[in-house]
């Protein structure tokens, strides 16, 4: 049985309405927070090749969405405005200082906007391939684009995830990792293992297609209301982080461009032959770029 302890991290709860999985990856006591927020569909472990390589000199939690990994539904509400509220509670009452949010996808979305409107808890802001709006002329990806008109249309949705799950845990995650990254022979069969894990775990649990249904429905609709995405951005007084991969078929490379110029401010790194998760297709270079720029926005010391 392969799981996030196979990658040094820890397993933890915290009741937040209902239980919230999170793992902690330990670092340095006087090292700063890091809190890594994942996407839609994912978990921690979408983390655990980037985590202890930030670990030597940072303080790391990977922290699960309400319907997501170990956090089951519960009752709760999954949209992006639900799971930010679940995150500021976390940062307050779990993580206890300011942090630095590290998102991915859905997870820079929250991440982004928790930022924008709970300030006083964030730090600093690297957004990983984060879901944007999409820039117009852009052509999208045809299996994203078909894959998300079957999860907004009520009754499809259900039908296309249920046949998903029909499908061996091996080869959902096999399919999965050719639909986010450019060269997935390159992933560790240890974390595919714990993939299928982690399948096998949440198929004891009722509710998650509708959780994740009303978290993937929540994730288009926000992020076609341009205009309050990107008065979200324009709130944002901390560094902020952009990067993307060149040929990430989820989130068009333009929309990321886009915003980099909208905000010349903000450092963005664009990543050659990398698709939608850098940090688990060049771990080691997300983790140096990173540690950089806390280094340059003096962000590498304990908030406390």
């Amino acid at each position: 049985m392969t799981t996030v302890a196979n990658f040094g991290g820890t397993s933890h709860h915290a009741d937040l309405d209902g239980p919230v999985h999170w793992v902690d990856f330990g670092g340095p006591a006087d090292g700063p927070r890091i809190v890594l927020v994942h996407g839609l569909g994912g978990s921690h472990l979408n983390w655990v090749l980037l985590a202890p390589l930030l670990a030597q000199r940072a303080r790391v939690t990977a922290v699960d969405l309400a319907g997501h990994g170990l956090t089951n539904p519960e009752g709760r509400q999954t949209t992006v405005q639900a799971n930010t509220r679940l995150l500021g509670r976390f940062l307050r009452e779990v993580v206890g200082e300011p942090a630095i949010l590290v998102g991915n996808s859905m997870g820079g979305l929250i991440s982004l906007f928790q930022t924008a409107y709970d300030p006083e808890l964030v730090r600093g802001l690297v957004l990983v391939d984060p879901a944007l709006p999409m820039v117009f002329g852009t052509r999208p990806d045809p299996t994203m684009l078909s894959t998300f008109f079957l999860y907004a249309v009520p009754g499809l949705g259900e039908r296309y995830l249920a046949r998903s799950r029909a499908v061996p845990a091996r080869r959902q995650v096999e399919r999965l990792l050719e639909l986010v990254c450019v060269d997935p022979s390159g992933i560790p069969e240890e974390l595919k293992q714990a993939s299928v894990h982690l399948i096998g775990e949440r198929a004891k649990v009722e509710g998650l297609d509708k959780a994740f249904l009303a978290a993937a429905r929540s994730v288009v609709f926000t992020t076609s209301k341009r205009g309050a995405y990107y008065a979200a951005m324009a709130e944002v007084r901390v560094p902020v982080f952009l990067m993307s991969g060149d040929r990430d078929r989820l989130v068009n490379v333009a929309a990321a461009r886009y915003v980099a110029r909208k905000y010349p401010h903000w450092r963005y790194d664009e990543y050659a032959n990398v698709g939608h998760v850098p940090q688990m297709e060049i771990p080691e270079v997300v983790s140096e770029r990173v540690l950089d720029w806390m280094d340059a926005n003096r962000l590498s010391t304990s908030a406390s």
